[in-house]
């Protein structure tokens, strides 16, 4: 996050300015009402803004039959919050002036900033500057408004604002994107949402979603957060937004983009390679406490359902109970909520019984098919009773056919009647297209949903956030600079020694000399030791099985000669002897330092394989016991280290406290480490621990001096 200077306003004083200003100047703003710089007069006329707004065009005595002025300098009062409507280089003289004044918020509506190459990038910095000179606080560049509701403050230059009768409520956007939010109001607005604010965030000169959702947390009027997210940028501020809205039981969601792959950082290492931008990206918001949803649709549905199902550490993995009138609509969103791993679950024999005497006899399954008797109140009505009071299920599913087309009073008003009743979430599929259902059950705050992939995307999306962890605001996000130092094996082992990791014993040898008596036994293992060689069985680094001395002799020559050639230029003057370790299985733990959003620790299926299996757990660094063990529960390849089928049990209690010790990494406080991994742990059986037998390190520009380096 940019630095705040002495003077600037934050918090609650800046929500009044950018959010409740008393007078507002619109610069440059036309006077030909087909331009994009004439609407946000229009907009606030139309509003009913009560405040002062000033108009400022250099050209003009009067725009849109309103007085205009020369410019700033020549207003009768500074005002609280001026919207720059220029191009882009005028747009800078005009914050310059805005800044002179002590004008305390200015949004910049023009692009060609940093997303225009190297010239916009210099614009930038330039438009930065201006701001921490004076301390005036910047919206963009690129940011097309803000919009209060409530105070009729139509602040923006999108051309959805139009719209008339914008629907008051507590939902609070933040859209990188200017456009999305003009679609969160068309689309929100048809499924019964009301607004608090939206702001088109844009580019974050200086700005940033999180501070600005940060400075509504208190605001009584502000219940819930949308997010529409381009990028993590700026993620201390996000982070500690996420957390305060937890903290206060405002649910956040976010729809983010970049699920696609473009490239690993980092990925001299399986943790970078498995670790992209985006895999950091959900598990911060997850850790954060953000539900974040995989579509547009599921943004527009999640709230009613996040505000029913508060953010709580759940006892087991969740479970869905689902009940329909259309077997077929039903089993489209169990195959959905499975895809997503979403448990569905079968009424257990005592719920059987039970609906049985309340009238809905049903097989044994996952769905409960009521048919065509589910479409009477009364059977409807008792069923869902039944099952919201059973306690294999932590959220029903009411799917509702074609009678919610043409009697949507009658085929929804059980579900919400249950729902007032209950304390466990309802939540309904709508499978026709039936507005007047989805309406009933908006307006009476039940979560509902017109496709089954949005309803399996909310209910996933719900269920995988996670409560914040202690102190997690408490680890900053550095921003290094410089080229990166990568440590030997030998210096890896130091540097984790310092955490707790144990591993397996070492003694380094040269190639030309001769072998003295080893403190273990043999068969050894021979590895190349060079602190650029990350990967060394792919360079002919590595021969395992040496029976005795004169085979490990060999052995060392082998390695030293392989390198050579297939690395030439390198020289290799040590080799790194371990003894043969056999567990019963082998994990790979990581920590990673991702640039935005800071340490990230993983735990997967360990091996050369790793990468293919992509079988892994992510969580925000430093972990406690609690996340670890949460981890292994994610990691499929776990399940084979319990004792399955008759095989020994691995020490998982010796993994999570591997995975907490190696997440402790993060908070050095004489070294920065970018990235660290363990590929293979060796995990041993029960009660006899874990060693580590590879090690990587790679730690940025020196701030101190570090063990092993």
């Amino acid at each position: 996050m940019s630095e705040v200077l002495p003077g600037a306003i934050v918090g609650a004083r800046l929500a009044s300015a950018l959010l409740r200003p008393r007078c507002v100047a619109l610069v440059g703003v036309s006077n030909d009402l087909t331009k994009t710089a004439a609407r946000p007069l229009q907009f606030l006329r139309r509003a009913g803004f009560a405040g002062t707004v000033y108009n400022v065009n250099p050209s003009r005595s009067t725009v849109q039959g309103e007085p205009a002025y020369a410019s700033l300098s020549d207003l009768p009062e500074r005002p609280d919050h001026a919207f720059i409507l220029t191009g882009t280089e005028p747009s800078l003289a005009a914050a310059e002036e805005c800044g002179r004044l002590g004008v305390p918020v200015v949004t910049v509506l023009a692009g060609g900033f940093s997303e225009s190459g190297s010239e916009g990038a210099s614009r930038q910095l330039r438009l930065r500057e201006i701001g921490r000179r004076y301390g005036m606080r910047i919206l963009g560049p690129s940011s097309i408004g803000v919009v209060n509701v409530r105070e009729r403050l139509v602040l923006t230059a999108n051309a959805a604002f139009a719209e008339p009768d914008l629907p008051a409520g507590g939902v609070f956007v933040a859209s990188h994107s200017g456009s999305m939010i003009g679609a969160l109001v068309s689309r929100g607005k048809a499924r019964g949402m009301g607004f608090a604010g939206l702001v088109s965030v844009g580019g974050e000169v200086d700005l940033s979603v999180g501070e600005i959702c940060a400075a509504t947390l208190d605001d009584p009027l502000v219940s819930s957060y949308l997010l529409f997210l381009e990028s993590t940028r700026n993620a201390d501020a996000l982070r500690g937004f996420a957390l305060g809205a937890a903290e206060r039981g405002k649910p956040v969601a976010a729809f983010k983009l970049g699920r696609s792959a473009v490239g690993a950082e980092l990925a001299v290492s399986h943790t970078g390679a498995m670790a992209g931008e985006d895999d950091v990206a959900d598990a911060f918001l997850k850790d954060c406490g953000v539900a974040r949803v995989a579509s547009f649709e599921g943004l527009i549905e999640i709230l009613p359902l996040l505000n029913r199902l508060p953010l709580a550490k759940p006892a087991r993995q969740p479970t869905v109970g689902v009940v329909t009138t259309t077997g077929g609509g039903a089993a489209m969103a169990v195959d959905q909520l499975a895809l997503r791993g979403v448990a569905v679950a079968a009424p257990s024999p005592d719920t059987l019984a039970r609906l049985a005497s309340a009238g809905a006899n049903v097989p044994p399954g996952r769905i409960v098919d009521l048919t065509l008797a589910g479409t009477r109140y009364d059977v409807m009505k008792a069923t869902l009773d039944v099952m919201l009071s059973a306690p294999e299920f932590d959220l029903i599913l009411a799917t509702v056919g074609s009678s919610a087309r043409f009697q949507p009073e009658l085929a929804v008003r059980p579900v919400i009647d249950s729902a007032a009743e209950s304390r466990k979430p309802v939540s309904a599929f709508i499978v026709p297209e039936a507005p007047q259902a989805l309406a009933l059950l908006s307006d009476a705050g039940v979560p509902n949903f017109r496709t089954p992939e949005s309803c399996a995307d909310v209910i996933a999306s719900a269920f995988a956030r996670r409560v914040p962890r202690q102190g997690l605001a408490d680890v900053p996000v550095h921003s290094v600079a410089g080229p990166a130092k990568s440590l030997d094996e030998v210096g890896a082992y130091a540097l984790c020694r310092r955490v707790g990791i144990e591993h397996a014993p070492v003694m380094v040898l040269r190639p030309d000399e001769p072998i003295p008596a080893l403190p273990f036994a043999y068969p050894v293992v021979a590895k190349v030791l060079h602190d650029q060689i990350a990967h060394k069985t792919d360079v002919g680094g590595v021969i395992v099985a040496i029976a005795d001395a004169a085979a490990l002799k060999a052995a060392m020559r082998t390695i030293r000669d392989a390198v050579q050639a297939r690395l030439p230029g390198t020289v290799v003057e040590r080799v790194l002897v371990q003894p043969m370790v056999c567990g019963v299985g082998e994990v790979l733990i990581g920590l990673r330092r991702n640039v935005d959003m800071g340490p990230v620790v993983m735990l997967a299926a360990g091996g050369v394989l790793t990468e293919i299996y992509r079988d892994r757990s992510l969580r925000l660094a430093p972990i406690d016991l609690d996340a670890a063990f949460e981890m292994i529960a994610e990691v499929k390849a776990m399940q084979a280290l319990r004792g399955y089928r008759g095989k020994p049990a691995g020490d998982l209690e010796a993994v999570a406290r591997a995975l907490v010790a190696l997440s402790r990494l993060a908070l050095l406080d004489d070294a920065t480490v970018l990235e660290a991994e363990i590929n293979p742990l060796i995990v041993l059986p029960a009660g006899q621990g874990a060693l580590a037998v590879d090690a990587l390190v790679r730690l940025a520009p020196a701030r101190g001096k570090t063990e092993g380096s």
